[in-house]
């Protein structure tokens, strides 16, 4: 699986894990010169606390574009260290 934003490809690995129709990249398969923190938070009731990351390839920037749940709760702990995109981040085989 890849996530490709802006023509380029910001992660790539075989064993994603799908939660509610997201797929979930490991940590380690992101290229990470792309990422930055940003400051968005939201809650799950389920999942906990998610966090994101904005993306930024050749110069342009894609906010909030993934996200992750740096300390899941018991019923998400699959996703622990696993990071999911959206916000016009492609996700394909």
């Amino acid at each position: 699986m890849k996530a490709i934003w802006n023509g380029t490809v910001v992660a790539q690995r075989d064993d994603t894990v799908v939660v509610e129709s997201n797929l979930y990249f490991p940590r380690e398969s992101i290229v990470s010169e792309y990422f930055s923190d940003s400051s968005k938070s939201t809650q799950c009731p389920w999942k906990g606390e998610a966090r994101y990351f904005s993306i930024t390839v050749s110069g342009k920037t894609n906010e909030d574009a993934a996200w992750y749940y740096p300390n899941p709760k018991e019923a998400a702990k699959n996703i622990e260290g696993r990071i999911a995109f959206w916000r016009g981040v492609a996700v394909t085989e």
